[in-house]
């Protein structure tokens, strides 16, 4: 059975990462971390999967 995936606020993403909104704009420009999906006029969020996968990607990467 599939779980519904979240859209996180930026500053939910920037909890769950631990990192500041300018670190990620700028891993965005740089196609290093995911981008997020417009909801609205201004309004963006990013898909709670793509964030999570993103960090496993990382710590998969830090154990070899």
């Amino acid at each position: 059975m599939e779980t519904e995936d979240r859209l996180l606020r930026r500053k939910d993403v920037e909890k769950i990462v631990g990192v500041s909104r300018s670190w990620i704009y700028s891993r965005m420009l740089e196609g290093g971390f995911p981008r997020p999906v417009r909801i609205g006029r201004q309004s963006v969020r990013w898909r709670e999967s793509e964030v999570r996968g993103w960090i496993a990607e990382r710590a998969e990467g830090s154990q070899r």
